[in-house]
């Protein structure tokens, strides 16, 4: 098990450069970098060939997310909508490969964050999301890009809220390169236990986020990283752990993960980096001890 963090936790708006982050993260101690595509569409090839030989200068895994926009609904009745989607695929697929990631994770099977003033239909939803991801997961499977289904709670999504739904739903799409990404924020809302919720995904796990019940990074004294730690490898898990801590007020990072105060000391680089330094040094502690 490899340990990683998300590039948008320095940051306070979505769309920063991750760039200069691969050669800080492995100072800190990572082996992960999980980079934003949501702009890679916008981006020329010679930046994902720097990304690739950055990433391979410090020894650093690349791997992807995306909270899909509106536009690219591909549980849409809309067909322009989900042509948008299969376009913005098509396009970020290559070049993903070309800076190395092998993963996409997020709330691929719909939109992030979702509007819940209109009306929701699950069913029928889910439906044209299944029979849409078969075909991009063809797609992928062509740049060697494995899809991970990120189950969210309620506030966030409604198609994959809990682990069971997401092994249902990656059992639907049945394509090989498609897997379900956990998030213990998200399971600590909607799981009964969290561990059992790893269990029912067993081998159909493909990654996991973990941060606290309130979005910080992982620490002794939160939530059961031991008992966690020992449940992926009861599963037979080898595959990241990403941290994915949001702590800052502010900007539209802070606005749509609905963060309303600092959660660390303030908001300083140096804070940050103290921090996400110690929880993965604690976390590598435990992978190596439990």
């Amino acid at each position: 098990m490899k340990i990683g963090i998300y590039c948008s936790y320095w940051d306070k708006e979505w769309g920063g450069d991750p760039l200069p982050l691969i050669k800080k993260v492995r100072a800190l101690g990572f082996d992960v970098l999980e980079v934003a595509c949501a702009n890679y569409d916008q981006l020329p090839d010679n930046y994902f060939d720097k990304m690739r030989k950055e990433a391979e200068k410090y020894e650093i895994i690349l791997t992807g997310g995306y909270g899909p926009i509106p536009e690219h609904n591909i549980a849409s009745r809309n067909p322009a909508i989900v042509r948008n989607g299969f376009d913005f695929y098509s396009n970020i697929f290559p070049k993903m490969q070309r800076a190395g990631i092998k993963t996409l994770g997020g709330a691929l099977y719909s939109y992030w964050p979702v509007d819940f003033s209109g009306e929701i239909n699950k069913a029928a939803d889910t439906s044209f999301s299944i029979r849409n991801m078969k075909r991009i997961a063809d797609l992928a499977e062509r740049y060697n890009i494995t899809l991970l289904m990120e189950s969210l709670s309620r506030f966030e999504g409604y198609i994959i809220n809990t682990a069971k739904e997401a092994v249902d739903y990656v059992n639907a799409v049945n394509r090989e390169n498609v897997k379900v990404l956990l998030d213990t924020f998200h399971m600590n809302i909607e799981e009964d236990n969290i561990l059992d919720a790893i269990r029912t995904c067993g081998s159909y796990l493909g990654e996991l986020h973990v941060g606290e019940a309130n979005r910080r990074p992982p620490r002794e004294d939160g939530l059961p990283w031991d008992k966690i730690v020992k449940v992926l490898k009861e599963i037979a898990f080898d595959g990241n752990i990403v941290m994915e801590p949001f702590v800052n007020q502010g900007g539209k990072v802070g606005q749509d993960i609905k963060v309303w105060r600092n959660l660390l000391a303030d908001d300083k680089e140096e804070t940050l980096d103290q921090a996400a330094g110690a929880s993965v040094q604690y976390l590598k502690r435990l992978v190596e001890t439990v």
